[in-house]
This record gives C-alpha cells, sequence and structure tokens, in this order.
C-alpha cells in the first residue's frame, strides 16, 4: 500500500506546479495511529516536460477513489498575476490568485461599447412583388422572394401565372418551392395554377408529381393534367388519368369529353376515341355538341385515316358548317393529301365565301424570319442565330435519308443536303450533347415551325443518345425519345 502510493506521488511530482506542494502529504500508515506525517525532499523542475494543470492529492482512507479532482487551467508561469513570487514563490500564498476565467479576455480589461448593427429595412410586401409580375419582371420577384419577401395567395398566383413561358421553368419551380413551405401550401386554387403553368413549360413530371402530392384536388386539378398531356402530345397518359377519375368517383362533363377525345387524337387511339365518344349519351346522357364531332374528325385524320374522317363527316346529323371543312382541309395538308385539301377547301368555300375572300386578298411578300433557338441546360441559355460552318456527319447508316424538299433554293444536291445541316435547332442539339451531363433532358425552344428533315433526323438523334429531347416550335411541343415523336409526326 505504501509503495503504491510512493509511487503515485513520484509520478505526479513530474508537474512543477505541484512539486513542491509535495513536501507535505498524509499517507495510510497500518503500523500506526490513523494517520502518519511524513516529509518528502522536493524533487526538481524538470527541463524537458511541458507545464500541466495543477492537481491537488490526497490519500487519505475515506478518500474515494476519484479524488483527483481537476482544477481549471492555470495561466502560464510568466504571468505576474498567476505567481506573484516569481516561478519559485511561496507555495502558501498561491490561493490568493484571482480564480481563472476562461472566458474572460486576456488584458481582463472592460471591453468597450459593441458596435451598433447597420439598419435593416423591412422586407419587401406583396405590393413590390405584384408590380413586378405586372412589368414581367418573374427573375427580380423571385430575387425579392430570395430576400425575404412575404407574399399573400393573390400574389403566390400571379406569380405562377407570370410563368407560361418555357423560359421561365426555372423561376416557376423556385416560385413553386417557395409556395411549398408558406403557410398557404394548402390552397387548391394556386396548386391548380401551378398544374396548368408546368403543362404549358412542358413538364409534366413536375406537373404529375405537383398533382400526386396535392392535399385535395377537384374537377379542375383533373381537367388540367388531362389537358395537359394531350398538350404535350402525351396522350396515353391522360388517358389512364381520365380512368382514374372516375375510379375515384368522378363524373365527367361535357368539357372533360373534349379533352378526352384530344388524348386521343394525340395518342392515335381510334378505337378508344370512338368508345368514349359513344359513352357520352350512353353512361352520363351528355348530346355531344360540334366540338365533339370536329374531336372526333382530328382523332381520324392525325392518324392518318382522312378516307374514314370524309365518311364520318358524310354520317353527321347535321349539315357540316363551314368549321369542318376548314378541320378537314388542315388534316389533309398535313398529311399532304392536295386533292383532298382541295375538295375541302372549295366545300369550305361554298359554305362561307369570306374565306375565299381572305385566300384571293394580295398579301405583300412574307419578311424573311431569322431562325432563333433557345437551349435550357446548365440553368443558362444560350441564343443561336447564325449557325457556324461544321462539318457534314454522316447518320444514314441509322436511317437517316436528307428530305431535300424543305430547302428552297436553287442549288444542287449536294448544297441542299449541307444546308439542312446549318438549321439552328440541330446546332442546339448539339451543343446540348456536348455541355450538358449525360442522360439528362434537353429542352430546345424554337420560334419558328421545325422543319420535317429536322423532325426526323431529331428522332434518329434521341435514340442514338438515349436522351429525351424536347422542342418547343410556335406550334407545339416535342418530346422526342428512343426515335419517336410525341405528336406522332403531325404538326
Amino acid at each position: 500500500m505504501a509503495s503504491s502510493s510512493f509511487a503515485a506521488i513520484h509520478r505526479a511530482a513530474a508537474n512543477p506546479m505541484v512539486a513542491a506542494t509535495l513536501s507535505k502529504v498524509r499517507l495510510l500508515s497500518p503500523s500506526s495511529s490513523p494517520f502518519l506525517l511524513k516529509t518528502l525532499k522536493p524533487l526538481p523542475f524538470p527541463v524537458s516536460r511541458s507545464l500541466l494543470p495543477a492537481r491537488s492529492l490526497s490519500t487519505s482512507a475515506a478518500a474515494a477513489p476519484n479524488s483527483f479532482h481537476r482544477t481549471a487551467p492555470q495561466p502560464p508561469p510568466s504571468d505576474p498575476r498567476a505567481f506573484p513570487h516569481g516561478r519559485g514563490g511561496n507555495p502558501s500564498q498561491w490561493h490568493q490568485r484571482p480564480p481563472f476565467n476562461p472566458r474572460a479576455p486576456a488584458d481582463q480589461s472592460p471591453p468597450g461599447p459593441a458596435p451598433s448593427p447597420a439598419p435593416v429595412g423591412p422586407p419587401p410586401g406583396p405590393a413590390e412583388l405584384a408590380a413586378l409580375c405586372g412589368q414581367g419582371k418573374v427573375k427580380e420577384a423571385v430575387e425579392l422572394l430570395s430576400q425575404g419577401a412575404r407574399p399573400d395567395p393573390p400574389t403566390f398566383f400571379a406569380l405562377a401565372a407570370a410563368c407560361s413561358d418555357p423560359k421561365l421553368l426555372d423561376e416557376l419551380k423556385k416560385i413553386h418551392d417557395y409556395f411549398l413551405r408558406s403557410p398557404f401550401r394548402a390552397d387548391l386554387q394556386i396548386n391548380n395554377k401551378m398544374l396548368e403553368m408546368y403543362a404549358k413549360c412542358g413538364s409534366m413530371t413536375d406537373a404529375r408529381r405537383t398533382f400526386d402530392h396535392m392535399p385535395d384536388r377537384n374537377m379542375d386539378s383533373w381537367l388540367l393534367m388531362i389537358d395537359g398531356y394531350a398538350l404535350n402530345n402525351q396522350g396515353d397518359e391522360g388517358l389512364q388519368l381520365f380512368e382514374q377519375m372516375k375510379n375515384v368517383g368522378i363524373h365527367p362533363n361535357s368539357h372533360t369529353f373534349l379533352l378526352v377525345l384530344a388524348s386521343c387524337a394525340s395518342a392515335e387511339a381510334i378505337e378508344d376515341g370512338f368508345i368514349h365518344f359513344n359513352s357520352m349519351y350512353k353512361d352520363y346522357g351528355i348530346a355531344p355538341g360540334l366540338e365533339h364531332y370536329i374531336a372526333m374528325i382530328e382523332v381520324l385524320g392525325k392518324s392518318g385515316h382522312l378516307i374514314e374522317a370524309v365518311e364520318f363527316i358524310e354520317k353527321l346529323p347535321f349539315d357540316p358548317p363551314a368549321a369542318v371543312w376548314e378541320t378537314l382541309m388542315n388534316l389533309a395538308r398535313a398529311q399532304g393529301d392536295v386533292d383532298l385539301e382541295d375538295r375541302a377547301q372549295e366545300l369550305l368555300v361554298s359554305v362561307d365565301p369570306s374565306k375565299a375572300v381572305a385566300s384571293k386578298l394580295a398579301t405583300p411578300p412574307p419578311k424573311r424570319r431569322l431562325g432563333i433557338n433557345m437551349l435550357d441546360g446548365r440553368n443558362k441559355l444560350g441564343e443561336y442565330r447564325l449557325p457556324p460552318k461544321i462539318e457534314k456527319k454522316v447518320v444514314k447508316e441509322q436511317g437517316y435519308v436528307p428530305d431535300t424538299r424543305y430547302v428552297l433554293h436553287d442549288i444542287d444536291q449536294e448544297a441542299k443536303e449541307q444546308a439542312l445541316l446549318y438549321h439552328s435547332e440541330r446546332l442546339a442539339i448539339a451543343y446540348g450533347l456536348i455541355s450538358t451531363p449525360a442522360r439528362t433532358p434537353l429542352r430546345i425552344i424554337k420560334n419558328l415551325r421545325i422543319c420535317g428533315d429536322c423532325h426526323n433526323a431529331i428522332k434518329i438523334m434521341s435514340r442514338i443518345v438515349g436522351r429525351e429531347l424536347i422542342v418547343r416550335d410556335n406550334k407545339r411541343f416535342h418530346h422526342f425519345k428512343d426515335g419517336k415523336c410525341s405528336c406522332g409526326d403531325y404538326w
């Protein structure tokens, strides 16, 4: 017992701050009175070891096993306040030093007055956001949201409505994020507006995610989704959603069937179109109107069944008005049936002579418009106006055959094939493929109608690169994926 106590004392004596305190310690002795006072010779200060915090040692019999009480860290010996008598001063006066405050500054002087914070103005309110929306400055409005602006429900609605341009899809997503973190996130009207704007921006994936997580839905919610799928040439998804709507107990109305027939035309689902058209009156007692008959003509015509469309017109329960013949004329023109187009135009003029007057009016030659493409990638928008000279890349082994009918210049065949490579949408796609991560979709916004040759080329590109290429021209959205386009080659 005594030997272990002496060993512990010598180990603790390595600390210079407690070396002098070990001149007197109490040791438990079994051969004497309860305590035996024994004097030890002070040990010299070690030179190679750093200063350690002081510990008070007690080896009395009543001490607990954890009787080593660590005191607060002491300042270095060079500090005159901690060692008023020098390094070898009187240890009995050490208890007179002021208590060590680890949070106090080094000089213990009272701190000066804290600098006053810079004045901060109130966050922008709904009025500022509404003013920016009225001016079309959506990006500036989103910047105010990041600065702490708190819009009310009408302002959220106005912010979402201002993002109908596909170029503002990123801003729409940010506005939607702020809306979901607001106390108005259950507002049904604003949620429906988000569905509509996502559909107009061509992002049905975000629209469907929003629709699935809405706390409440009404008839407008279902119709906006079905209409969005038809607008983006994804009629199959729209028809599936229509079946889900009926399963939850929502009864369709006249407008619902009009959107369903548009989805059938987009999906080229002729059989489904006749089924839904006949079920209007048979199952729901809804009499088809003129717009429903025209929708059925489009279901047949967009699928390439123009003869069946003519037969359907001949069986109408009323005399076909001008709108019917105009629809047939446009379908025949899109399918390249010149004879049927001329016949439909004659019938149109016979019903509405004003159409013939409008077609015979002398019009000035159209001004040549410059093709502009906007590529949405990496949160940047690049504009392509004049294409640089590029080398011809052969993709004929993938099934591509240049369609030189879309080159109207009087040049030779080889020059026409080369001119097709200069179309701006192809350059935008080429730049997007080399500047964006693999397997990510590309969004191309074009101010002119896409030509047939570029349409065929982009279908092949989507199959080669394995990516979804979304092109928005002045007519509709084209979702190219796996060598197919959502428009069904009708636009």
